[in-house]
């Protein structure tokens, strides 16, 4: 994801259709019992503090962003059971998927550690634009199916235009892959007026090993 960006954009800009206030419900990979991850980032934040152009997510708000759903005032509380009910249905036989973090990266808006393989991620995504489908109809499914990069930022630009060069020669003393069980994926009302901060509105399993 870091492509040839060589400065920082600022990625507080207001994205259509989001306002102050606005909330929207979507389906992350939440980190928060990850203890090697949140052992990475105490280490990396020291360094990380010291950039000003950088605004550093608090570590209960790390998160895998996976698929969105639609503002929480254009979904009926009837469509969002309906989909919770679906997802559920659909993760529930995976198991335990087992990924990587890492090495960490810097592109324009953020710093972030990539996640690999992706496909066992992109898995999970794929059932629950599926379960989406079924209830709203396939052409209604948000976001593109392609292009998923999946990742955990770990600071978000707040500047434009600041060199990016200093950041990576920063990053390149933390190398580290940072193994991680993802083991639920959750569905949250997302909020971003103070930074991203949700309220988690189901989480289901993706089940046990071998089911």
């Amino acid at each position: 994801m870091a492509g040839d960006d060589t400065e920082t954009r600022d990625h507080w800009w207001w994205r259509p259709g989001w306002r102050p206030g606005r909330s929207f419900y979507t389906w992350h990979f939440l980190v928060d019992d990850q203890p090697e991850l949140h052992e990475f980032v105490t280490r990396i934040r020291s360094d990380l503090d010291k950039v000003a152009v950088l605004d550093l997510i608090p570590p209960q708000w790390l998160h895998m962003t996976t698929q969105g759903v639609g503002f929480a005032d254009e979904v009926s509380e009837e469509d969002l059971e309906a989909i919770g009910a679906a997802v559920t249905e659909r993760v529930s036989g995976f198991g335990p998927v087992e990924v990587r973090l890492g090495s960490v990266l810097a592109d324009a808006e953020g710093v972030h550690l990539p996640v690999r393989p992706v496909e066992v991620v992109a898995v999970v995504r794929r059932a629950v634009r599926e379960a989406i489908g079924e209830v709203w109809g396939k052409g209604r499914v948000p976001e593109a199916a392609e292009g998923f990069h999946p990742h955990v930022s770990l600071a978000y630009a707040n500047t434009s235009g600041a060199s990016l060069a200093p950041i990576r020669e920063l990053l390149d003393r933390h190398a580290d892959v940072v193994p991680l069980t993802l083991r639920r994926v959750a569905l949250i009302d997302l909020n971003r007026d103070e930074g991203y901060r949700w309220k988690t509105v189901l989480t289901p399993s993706l089940g046990h090993p071998g089911s």
